[in-house]
């Protein structure tokens, strides 16, 4: 059984910030009526699993302000001026003071699809060196470098419960294990 597509009918901008945009649209229902759906659009996102050549990854510790808490996160950041790679690279220096000669796409994600149309696009970044580090008066970052099984332990134990890094890794998780055995040989 296919199920019916909903046709976009009319789409109105409610409210704009440099982040995103709030949007009121009205679409067709299954039945053929008439809805609301109000969403956040959003230019995009990326995350960054930055890979050292001895096999450890850099994550990022920040307070993240809704929570009142401190996140453990794979270095990440909303999409600027429409290109993806070259925000992975910002964020990368940004975040974990990090530049990478190589980066490879290994998938992309929708954080949360009944509220937003948003894509992220998760790369491994590997040929590590230390980068100057642009600063953002509203962040601070702790860099932690972690093995493998220590990463899937903060996550198992929900010191990792950022959902964007759950997500990211379980896309990558295969792309890096591939990546540090071909490394090996």
């Amino acid at each position: 059984m296919s199920l019916k597509k909903l046709e976009t009918l009319a789409s109105k901008l409610l409210f704009k910030n440099p982040y995103w945009e709030y949007k009121l649209d009205k679409y067709t229902l299954p039945g053929g009526e008439t809805g609301k759906y109000h969403y956040v659009h959003s230019p995009g996102a990326v995350m960054v699993i930055p890979v050292h050549d001895d096999g450890t990854i850099t994550v990022v510790k920040q307070f993240r302000y809704l929570w009142k808490k401190e996140s453990v996160e794979f270095a990440s950041g909303g999409v600027k001026g429409g290109d993806f790679l070259l925000t992975a690279k910002n964020e990368l220096a940004e975040e974990a003071g990090l530049a990478a000669r190589e980066w490879k796409e290994v998938g992309e994600f929708n954080p949360f699809n009944g509220a937003t149309d948003e894509i992220c696009k998760v790369y491994v970044a590997t040929g590590l060196s230390a980068a100057t580090r642009p600063r953002d008066a509203s962040e601070e970052f702790e860099e932690i470098r972690v093995t493998i099984p220590e990463l899937e332990k903060l996550m198992e134990d929900g010191a990792i419960w950022d959902g964007m890094t759950l997500a990211t890794w379980v896309l990558s998780r295969r792309s890096v294990l591939a990546l540090l055995k071909e490394k090996s040989k």
